[in-house]
């Protein structure tokens, strides 16, 4: 059986906007990628953590370095066919005081983690989703500022430099998919049908799937 690997945050975990909890299996992304394909000859490993970041230590929650963690989940999956890696929301929180190419930097780290297990041409990179205009309101998420929504947009251009360099593939989240308006932050179900059918899409034309 063949594994794919999703690493992420909480937009990979299935985080509902509206109520906070996760969504169930048959909504969250992953889940419904695992039921475009075969199950007995291709298993998704959903590896999805809120607040995880590519490099950077939450001063408030410990374990969301996604760099440290990222060795410790190949070992316990191993042998990993396919990854699909999407981070950075979080590093755009403004206590990080980070900008989108320093994400970017970070998420190169990742990246050199994963191409000691895992060929270029299996691994897919997410570039997430661009927060909502108003997230950094109280009433939404204020670990975010303005400066946050700006940096979110910018992840891309960032991002297809480090991709072009390391031959891997990029798939923007945005171009199918905005965060919810009751959050201005995680998909709806809307979001995780269409994000599941571009990624499952991506999968296909790279020969994973």
């Amino acid at each position: 059986m063949r594994q794919i690997l999703c690493f992420g945050d909480s937009n990979t975990w299935g985080l509902s906007p509206e109520t906070q909890d996760r969504f169930p299996w048959g909504v969250r992304w992953t889940s419904l990628l695992q039921e475009k394909v075969k199950w007995e000859e291709i298993r998704i490993l959903e590896e999805g953590l809120c607040g995880r970041t590519t490099v950077f230590e939450d001063p408030y929650r410990e374990n969301r370095n996604g760099l440290k963690s990222l060795p410790v989940i190949l070992e316990t999956h191993y042998p990993i066919d396919g990854v699909v890696l999407m981070l950075g929301t979080n590093d755009c929180k403004a206590f990080y005081k980070t900008n989108a190419y320093q994400i970017a930097k970070g998420l190169e780290r990742c990246i050199d983690v994963l191409l000691k297990d895992v060929p270029a041409e299996r691994i897919l990179i997410v570039a997430p989703l661009h927060l909502g205009e108003l997230v950094w309101k109280p009433e939404y998420d204020p670990k975010f500022d303005k400066s946050s929504v700006e940096t979110s947009k910018q992840l891309y251009a960032e991002y297809q430099k480090i991709t072009e360099k390391k031959n891997i593939r990029l798939l923007a989240a945005s171009d199918y998919a905005k965060p919810s308006e009751i959050d201005q932050e995680h998909l709806n179900e809307e979001g995780h049908k269409a994000l599941a059918d571009a990624i499952f899409q991506s999968l296909r034309e790279m020969g994973i799937l």
